[in-house]
C-alpha cells in the first residue's frame, strides 16, 4: 500500500541528492535536541494561532497552515535541511491542494532556528520574495527576543495581510480546506 507519505518520499529523494549536502553535523545537532515544542507553545498558545489563522483567513481564498517543528526527523536530518523538510511537510499535508491554489506553508524549526514559507502557484507568480523574506526575518527576530506565541501569531497575520492584497475581491462564501490549528511535530 502506498501513502502520502511514501509518495512523497520518493518524489522528494532524488532531489534531495541533488540539492542538499549530507551533514553529519546536522544529524547530530537534531539528534541531541530535546524536544521543546510543547513547552514554548502551550495549549493556549496553540488556540491563539488557530485563532490568528481563521482571522487571517478572513475575506479572501487563501488557505494558511502552520507547522512547527521542534527538530528533524533524525532519519531525515543527515540527507535534509529546512527548506526540504517544508517542502515535504507541504506536500504531505496537502497544502497545495486547495481549490484556487492558494495554500501557504509557515514552517517552523525550532532546533535550527530558522523559518521557512512554501507558496502554491497560484499566489507566487503575483507576489514577491521579498515579502516573504521580510515576514520570515520579523518571526525570526522575535523567536530570539523569546516571544514564540507573539512570532507566531504576527507572522501569521503579516501573511493573511499579503493574501489579503493579492486577492481583492472579496468573496461571499469560503470553504475552510485547511484546518487551522497549528501542526506540532
Amino acid at each position: 500500500m502506498v501513502t502520502t507519505t511514501d509518495t512523497t518520499e520518493i518524489v522528494t529523494q532524488a532531489k534531495m541528492e541533488a540539492v542538499n549536502q549530507p551533514s553529519l553535523k546536522r544529524w547530530l545537532k537534531h539528534f541531541l535536541y530535546m524536544p521543546a515544542t510543547k513547552r514554548y507553545f502551550s495549549k493556549q498558545d496553540q488556540a491563539a494561532i488557530a485563532q490568528a489563522v481563521s482571522e487571517a483567513e478572513c475575506g479572501h481564498i487563501g488557505e494558511i497552515q502552520v507547522v512547527i517543528e521542534g527538530h528533524l526527523p533524525v532519519n531525515h536530518a543527515y540527507f535534509q535541511n529546512t527548506r526540504m523538510r517544508a517542502h515535504q511537510l507541504f506536500a504531505e499535508l496537502g497544502v497545495w491542494d486547495t481549490e484556487y491554489n492558494s495554500g501557504v506553508l509557515l514552517y517552523i524549526n525550532l532546533c535550527e532556528r530558522k523559518v521557512e514559507i512554501v507558496i502554491d502557484r497560484g499566489i507566487q507568480q503575483a507576489t514577491e520574495q521579498a515579502v516573504w523574506d521580510e515576514i520570515c526575518q520579523n518571526i525570526i527576530a522575535q523567536l530570539a527576543q523569546k516571544q514564540f506565541r507573539l512570532a507566531v501569531v504576527t507572522g501569521v497575520m503579516n501573511i493573511g495581510e499579503v493574501l489579503n492584497r493579492f486577492y481583492t475581491h472579496s468573496i461571499q462564501e469560503h470553504n475552510n480546506e485547511l484546518g487551522n490549528d497549528p501542526v506540532i511535530l
